[in-house]
């Protein structure tokens, strides 16, 4: 069975077009043209992956995030005019995991949902781990869950896999060159730096006492970021 992505989408023939694209890459695709339109198929039809324009009539891109966000961790790509920047780091603050800027090639939308795609099942996270225990935390690679004591905190797929590559390593220093090739890895194609320091700082909200003065996540000025380190 092919997996489903939603695209909600106003403008018709690039709706049209991308819709035909990501059929013969092999998606089943539902459309929608109005935010409350997409927002009620998104939590009916439960897609596999969810494209969301950013200005959308009735109720913008933003908006159906954070309303999708309340039940749902399906990856969202955001779509984008050139110009709009901070409405792209707003969508990745309100839980986006991934945006492409408008006009975008058919072949990288199609890589960056398979890589999305493949985030989601798990097929990323897989190395044989059974769980991994951090700082109070308890990791589940596989089921892409997390639990401090016996509550469950709630990620994103793209802070899951940030967690987990950094948890694997604690001590260990990853630039945001490496965290873009193991977290985005879309076919060699470019994700702008300061995606990783928005979803970083996501992170951070959902495991620090302080975010604003981290203890876990640590960043190394010039270098990147890592884990703290467990005391011996």
């Amino acid at each position: 069975m092919c997996p489903s992505v939603l695209l909600v989408e106003d403008e018709g023939d690039l709706a049209f077009g991308v819709e035909m694209a990501l059929s013969r890459d092999g998606w089943c695709v539902t459309r929608a043209a109005t935010g409350p339109e997409g927002l009620q198929k998104a939590l009916r039809e439960q897609p596999d992956v969810l494209i969301l324009d950013i200005g959308l009539p009735g109720m913008d891109g933003l908006r159906v995030c954070r309303e999708v966000r309340r039940s749902s961790a399906v990856p969202i790509l955001f779509l984008t005019a050139r110009t709009d920047e901070v409405d792209r780091v707003l969508g990745l603050e309100l839980g986006g995991d991934d945006y492409l800027t408008k006009p975008f090639s058919i072949r990288e939308l199609c890589a960056r949902l398979r890589a999305l795609h493949r985030r989601a099942a798990g097929q990323v996270t897989d190395q044989g781990e059974r769980r991994l225990q951090v700082h109070g935390l308890t990791i589940f690679p596989e089921r892409h869950k997390v639990l401090r004591g016996n509550e469950e905190i709630r990620l994103t797929n793209t802070e899951f896999t940030l967690l987990l590559t950094l948890a694997r390593r604690p001590g260990r220093v990853f630039s945001r060159e490496e965290l873009l090739e193991a977290v985005w890895s879309v076919d060699g194609q470019f994700v702008a730096d300061h995606v990783v320091s928005v979803h970083m700082r996501n992170l951070r909200e959902k495991l620090e006492a302080d975010p604003s003065e981290p203890t876990l996540i640590l960043t190394v000025r010039g270098a990147g970021y890592k884990l703290r380190e467990a005391a011996p």
